[in-house]
């Protein structure tokens, strides 16, 4: 068993004489945006002063940019996620259909546009949350992902650069160790530029191994190996041949990296992909590198030390956010840390040269599990500061009393599960789950200011339902065999999903032609992953079943991935009342600033409304949330985020009282950009919307850009 923070001594040792301070990005002071997240430290914070607690009052839109690439309604509206970055007086930004475009971020002008996919009309969900940049001081390079390829492009005239992989792209299925046409893989959050190297995560139906490519040509420079291979550190917390078969322990949601020390710090997701996220019957041991922050050295791709926060995942409680690179203070002196956010409610703050926990964490005995051939760790590690920031575990006092009649429901519900406790596996009767897959913590991540030492987190308190069955032993003989197989975990059997997250699929013909969904299912996209090991006979017959309701038998054999699960996965359930809300009191979400020197709360409120509730009297419960925030040397704390409310508000940082608010086309479910343009402070966001439920689920595609009214240029012809 490999239990939380091992360390490289010999290394560690080195690196701790040396113990160079960390700096502000390469913009100098935080006063730019040149990276996802603000900097290769992840800390959404910024050094202007122009937009302040006693003037953001009047803050108005300084320019809007529309994409023209919103699509869709419903439950399959499009979305956008991106944290544009700003280098050099220039906006790189990415829309619902993955075109890049480069504006004037003064004025936001169009300069110029690159589309991955020319001539293709996109029809499904597609995410990617920005774009890297890289420069030598003579050509300046954008990094991009499009379904399994990664691109190089020409930052100055947007054009693909051709000597970069085969022809401006490299393959991301090719180096994993297994046949390219049996995987699927891409990137939905940019990768870190160190050096001259681009440093990739993935997600999909693959290892998620981490790999360094040279921004030049595209060649693969290091890998490290997320599921370990023989002879490497960790290969004995996973069955024999593991790495031969298992897919997972990906990093999906970004990377941090401290460039003066040159270490990169990797938070990775479940052991497991699809119905295996649930079960890990086939992947006895501890799993590393799953559901770890791992320190590798940048230059090299070698482990420096590892973090495990959850063993032997059941829950797919991946880490979802990069870590923010912090400085805080701990027994009277300066420590440089990294602070990770999880679904589970916890904050870890470890050293970031050793790994040793700042606040102690110790092994706490867990639920075990109920189904045959599972083998669930009997400990998980708790920290002892910060208090969680989200509810783990629920009990009959927090079911919803939003009506009687809602109670009623939730309550007859909630005694039919064989375990609500934090930590309880998947069960055969159904386990609720607290927090959800879809919470606490979410992608946008935390902002952190350096000059109080405070952490901003937003987080989501929405419970999930976790089922097994058995699976079935018929053969895989038709379309709808298939279906039930690879897609009704997400979809459901019933074909209705869960909306936004998994779609709706009843009658999807009504919408999209056989074609569209046959290239869909091949390609995949936004959380879906290709299906093209199926062959086009079965994505054919799957097609047809989708689109014609007609069940068409195979001629030939089919390969589906779930072949070798024991056990199926019910689908994403939820605890929602009658009417669709969260089935227990709010918040149903939260804002908190946490003190990072002393582990304890400096404030906390509800965050995000429902307009129809607040117009019957019961606001401020909180709703989902989904985007991050940014806190400035100006005393703000700006967010979007919140999905019903659609609003853009920004905070004292130090308080949390909220000192204004904006209501955007749609919501805005992606991370805000502070940066400085011809002498004036702006405020970017992406409004995006899309992750609604229902018909009031409004996709959106542009960027507004807020800053303070100008000041009237004086004539200078003109008398005093």
């Amino acid at each position: 068993m490999h239990r939380s923070a091992a360390l490289s001594l010999a290394l560690v040792s080195t690196m701790l004489l040396a113990a160079p301070r960390a700096a502000p990005d390469a913009a100098g002071g935080y006063r730019g945006w040149p990276a996802y997240g603000g900097g290769t430290d992840n800390i959404h914070y910024s050094s202007l002063r122009q937009i302040d607690t006693r003037n953001v009052g009047k803050l108005a839109v300084a320019w809007t940019f529309d994409t023209g690439d919103a699509f869709g309604e419903g439950g399959n509206a499009s979305e956008m996620e991106c944290n544009p970055i700003v280098v050099d007086g220039v906006m790189y930004v990415v829309s619902p259909r993955l075109r890049v475009f480069a504006l004037d971020a003064a004025t936001g002008r169009k300069l110029w546009m690159f589309d991955p996919n020319p001539g293709e009309t996109v029809v499904s969900k597609q995410r990617l949350r920005g774009v890297s940049y890289w420069s030598d001081g003579h050509e300046a390079r954008i990094f991009m992902t499009s379904r399994s390829f990664l691109l190089a492009i020409d930052a100055r005239t947007g054009k693909a650069i051709p000597s970069f992989g085969a022809g401006g792209r490299v393959d991301l299925r090719d180096g994993l160790g297994r046949d390219p046409k049996d995987i699927s893989v891409g990137a939905n959050t940019p990768g870190i530029v160190h050096g001259d190297l681009v440093i990739m995560g993935t997600t999909g139906w693959a290892p998620g191994h981490i790999r360094a490519y040279d921004v030049r040509t595209g060649k693969i420079r290091w890998t490290f190996h997320t599921i370990p291979q023989p002879g490497e550190y960790g290969y004995d917390s996973w069955p024999k041949d593991a790495w031969k078969t298992i897919n997972g322990a990906n990093a999906w949601a970004g990377m941090a990296l401290d460039g003066k020390r040159g270490i990169l710090f990797v938070p990775t997701a479940s052991a497991g992909q699809g119905d295996k996220d649930f079960f890990g019957g086939d992947r006895k041991g501890d799993n590393l590198f799953a559901n770890s922050l791992v320190a590798l050295d940048a230059a090299t791709g070698r482990r420096l030390w590892h973090f495990q926060a959850i063993h032997h995942d059941l829950w797919d409680y991946d880490f979802p956010a990069p870590p923010s690179l912090v400085t805080v203070r701990r027994g009277g002196r300066m420590v440089d840390a990294v602070a990770q956010t999880s679904k589970q409610g916890f904050v870890y703050v470890l050293d970031r040269v050793t790994g040793a926990p700042l606040f102690p964490i110790v092994e706490r005995p867990v639920p075990p599990s109920t189904i045959p051939g599972e083998h669930a760790s009997p400990t998980q590690p708790f920290p002892s500061l910060p208090a969680p920031y989200a509810r783990q575990g629920l009990s009959r006092a927090d079911l919803t009393t939003r009506t009687p009649e809602a109670h009623k429901a939730v309550a007859e519900r909630f005694d039919r599960f064989a375990s609500s406790a934090f930590f309880a596996p998947p069960s055969f009767e159904g386990t609720l789950l607290a927090p959800g897959t879809d919470g606490g913590a979410e992608w946008g991540g935390t902002a952190f200011d350096p000059e109080t030492g405070l952490l901003y987190v937003n987080s989501n308190e929405k419970p999930s339902v976790l089922q097994l069955g058995k699976r079935s032993t018929s053969p895989i003989a038709s379309g709808k065999a298939i279906y039930e197989a690879e897609c009704s975990g997400c979809h459901g059997l019933d074909r209705k999903g869960s909306p936004p997250e998994f779609p709706s699929l009843a009658g999807v013909g009504d919408r999209l032609t056989k074609f569209d969904v046959f290239r869909m299912i091949g390609r995949g996209g936004g959380r879906m992953p290709s299906f093209e090991h199926l062959g086009n006979e079965g994505i054919g017959a799957v097609a047809d079943y989708l689109v014609y309701d007609r069940d068409t038998a195979l001629k030939g054999e089919v390969r589906t991935r779930s072949d070798a699960a024991e056990y199926s996965f019910a689908g994403y359930g939820k605890l929602a009342d009658p009417d669709g809300y969260p089935g227990i009191r709010p918040p149903w979400g939260t804002l908190s600033a946490i003190d990072l020197n002393s582990g304890r709360y400096a404030w906390r409120r509800n965050f995000g409304e429902y307009p129809e509730l607040v117009a019957k009297g019961m606001g401020d419960t909180g709703s989902d949330n989904y985007g991050g925030g940014v806190v400035t040397a100006g005393g703000l704390f700006f967010i979007g985020a919140t999905v019903y409310d659609r609003k853009f508000r920004a905070y004292d940082k130090r308080s949390g009282k909220l000192l204004w608010e904006t209501l955007l086309p749609a919501a805005g479910n992606a991370t805000p950009a502070v940066y400085e343009a011809g002498g004036r402070q702006f405020v970017v966001i992406a409004a995006g919307g899309g992750k609604a439920a229902g018909p009031d689920n409004v996709p959106g595609g542009s960027f507004i850009a807020f800053a303070l009214p100008e000041r009237p240029r004086l004539n200078p012809r003109a008398g005093r």
